[in-house]
């Protein structure tokens, strides 16, 4: 697939970022974080551009920026965690542009860490080499420099297993964390599961006394009305017995004259 001017520019811009990575920069030194944001538009107009590379490439381009973004914020820490940062990066695993034998991107996180590494032997050891001084001096400092590089190796090794320890101990901390959370949950499930269960008993016994309540308000109307009825053929009975007992008083004794 023939490459788009798109990522033409891309690689061109990639390439000068790792060039300018690759030298010792000043702290007023812009161009390289302006250059990698430009690197991230230009990635993501990639992403959708419709003649874009390959996912393997892609991912490589991803990698590549991703490592020089590292790069910048490992630059803005100092001594331990600068070198510390550093070991973590990940540079791409191909060559940018053809002329290149070994990926510039690895050159220049072995370079970083080179410097860093110096960086962190002065800051714990609290020796530098001066620029000024006799050959005696210097003829003393190359001999001790493989001592010192054993040294902050020895330094670096401790450094990495303290942070280690740290995230071994965080790992296991969240793992209790982790186990507290279930339990707690385990339980507070078997506790609803329980209410739950004591309100369907409820419920089920408030269904069947309100079905024994119907039953007993039924058989209450039931004998309401038939008391009702017994009272009103009583009262018939008295008044028609009264009425013929009139009569027959009136027919029995005449009205004397």
């Amino acid at each position: 697939m023939a490459s788009s001017r798109l990522q033409i520019n891309f690689i061109r811009l990639l390439s000068r970022c790792e060039s300018i990575a690759s030298e010792k920069r000043v702290e007023t030194e812009w161009r390289l974080e302006k250059y990698v944001g430009a690197l991230e538009e230009m990635l993501v107009a990639l992403r959708k551009s419709p003649s874009k590379p390959t996912v393997e490439v892609m991912t490589d381009y991803t990698r590549k920026v991703d490592f020089l973004k590292g790069l910048l914020e490992a630059e803005k820490l100092s001594g331990t965690e600068k070198a510390l940062a550093n070991q973590f990066l990940a540079p791409g695993r191909t060559p940018t542009i053809a002329n290149e034998r070994m990926p510039a991107s690895k050159t220049v996180h072995m370079q970083t860490k080179a410097r860093c590494t110096g960086e962190m032997r002065n800051e714990l050891l609290g020796t530098g080499l001066s620029n000024k001084g006799n050959l005696e001096t210097d003829l003393r400092n190359r001999r001790g420099l493989a001592l010192d590089e054993r040294q902050s190796a020895a330094e670096l090794d401790a450094v990495l297993q303290h942070h280690h320890n740290l995230q071994e101990k965080l790992a296991e901390d969240m793992l209790n964390l982790a186990r507290n959370l279930k339990n707690n949950t385990l339980v507070a499930q078997n506790i609803i599961k329980q209410d739950n269960q004591t309100l369907t008993q409820s419920m089920r016994q408030a269904d069947t006394n309100f079905e024994k309540l119907k039953v007993e308000s039924e058989r209450l109307e039931q004998h309401t009305k038939k008391s009702v009825n017994w009272t009103l053929w009583l009262m018939l009975i008295l008044v028609s017995f009264t009425f013929i007992s009139m009569i027959l008083f009136i027919r029995i004794f005449p009205k004397l004259r």
